[in-house]
């Protein structure tokens, strides 16, 4: 039914607009009575259960960062079956992001440009909806995803996580420090080792007993994805996610003036597959069996999580193919998965 809802009505909608609409009927779907009734559809199976930075997710799925960027679905989104939910991206200052439109289909490849620029409410707003999602026994697991205000420079980066990790941390089950987004000026800069690794050692220090993780993009050397990952281990984080969106356009069905006419911005979906699959297998191998990697990007369907999992995932994100795909997406991928166990 989903499919035909979006040929027919979802595509012609303009996606931001349509992305509001889905996240009222999650919303929904998180409601007290309603949210029980869902979840008994979705559940997953308990032999999916997965221990990891000191947690138990209910499944190795869950869903990425930018879905939910300013914690109003977490309780709609466990509801429909994902394992666990990574929030944000948040900056320490509310900001509205790019102009519009500033999001993109590509239908032809399952298929989604962005350059939002990190719109949110900021960490306070975020803090006030972490302490009221808390406070739910039916909740996921929680991560907060954190990255740069746009209004700080590049050279006081560091301080600007540091304001938002004291802030969050406490409220989240694990943190991210974002610096892959090629949407923000400067960012992807600080994915430089010489500049990385003083961010995330006082990142590390404020986060305090919150398990931290570090998220890379696709368009890294590969020496400079392992460099990276034997940074994270020697600052003394719990983790790795591999990887956020592509500034490649390279081997699109979608004709060529459509992709123009998109224009910049980060690309997400199928045609990220095989890239996210070589970096979860450059992380890998740089880090210890004990250290958690969380493989996105390209991620579709039960296979395409059983096979990150057979390449060394712990965990597996998806955000994209949601579109695609419908509110049953999680279900869909909890179900093929214990069918196969």
């Amino acid at each position: 039914m989903y499919p035909l809802l979006f040929r027919t009505v979802l595509r012609r909608l303009d996606p931001e607009f349509a992305h509001h609409l889905g996240a009222l009927v999650i919303r929904l779907a998180g409601v007290g009575p309603v949210a029980s009734v869902v979840r008994a559809t979705t559940a997953p199976p308990a032999p999916l259960t997965v221990r990891a930075l000191g947690l138990t997710f209910d499944s190795p799925f869950g869903v990425a960062a930018g879905f939910d960027k300013n914690v109003t679905m977490v309780r709609g989104l466990r509801a429909l079956g994902f394992g666990h939910v990574e929030v944000g991206t948040v900056t320490a200052l509310p900001q509205p992001g790019n102009p519009k439109p500033r999001l993109f289909r590509l239908v032809a490849d399952r298929a989604v440009i962005n350059r939002m620029g990190f719109n949110n409410d900021g960490a306070q707003v975020a803090a006030r909806r972490l302490r009221a999602v808390r406070r739910s026994r039916r909740r996921p697991v929680i991560g907060v995803n954190i990255g740069k205000s746009r209004a700080v420079a590049v050279e006081d980066a560091t301080t600007d996580y540091v304001r938002s990790a004291r802030l969050l941390a406490p409220l989240a089950d694990y943190l991210v420090v974002n610096v892959s987004s090629p949407n923000t000026p400067g960012l992807r800069g600080l994915q430089a080792v010489e500049t990385l690794r003083p961010l995330l050692a006082a990142v590390r220090e404020a986060a305090g007993s919150t398990p931290l993780l570090v998220k890379i993009a696709p368009d890294l050397e590969d020496g400079e994805v392992a460099d990276i990952a034997r940074l994270a281990v020697d600052v003394g984080l719990s983790g790795i996610i591999a990887t956020n969106t592509t500034i490649g356009r390279t081997g699109l069905r979608t004709p060529d003036a459509a992709v123009e006419a998109a224009g910049a911005g980060g690309l997400s979906g199928a045609p990220l597959k095989q890239r996210a699959l070589e970096v979860l297998d450059l992380v890998r191998a740089a880090v210890p069996d004990d250290f958690v990697v969380i493989s996105a990007g390209g991620v579709e369907t039960a296979d395409d999580v059983r096979e990150r999992l057979a390449h060394g995932a712990t965990l597996v994100q998806g955000y994209t193919a949601f579109l695609y795909r419908g509110p049953f997406w999680a279900r869909q991928i909890n179900r093929g998965l214990a069918a196969r166990r």
